[in-house]
């Protein structure tokens, strides 16, 4: 079940630098609202990465989410904020997902 927790605290690490990337360049209301939304995203991926380290060593765990919230998030960016989707950008992210799956299949 931890593993599912761990997956899960990933997305919203991605979810807390969507709403990050949607502050960029608001104010007031708008701006405190994605506020809201990333301290939400924050809180929740921090406490089920907190949930996942109690049987997932923290050297196999942290790295796995940490990929997991970058790989997110190019993809958030590629699609939501129309960043670029080169090859090479697209190469080290395989190598990413490739190295994330790598770290479960050792574990």
């Amino acid at each position: 079940m931890n593993w599912f927790f761990l997956i899960i605290a990933g997305c919203f690490e991605t979810g807390f630098a969507f709403c990050l990337g949607k502050m960029k360049g608001l104010s007031g209301t708008p701006w405190c609202l994605w506020g809201i939304g990333f301290l939400a995203c924050l809180t929740l991926s921090m406490s089920l990465l907190a949930r996942s380290v109690q049987t997932i060593p923290i050297g196999t765990a942290y790295p796995i989410w940490t990929g997991i919230g970058a790989v997110g998030t190019v993809i958030v960016g590629i699609i939501f904020f129309n960043e670029p989707a080169t090859f090479w950008r697209m190469f080290f992210i395989t190598t990413l997902i490739i190295s994330i799956i790598g770290l479960k299949l050792v574990h």
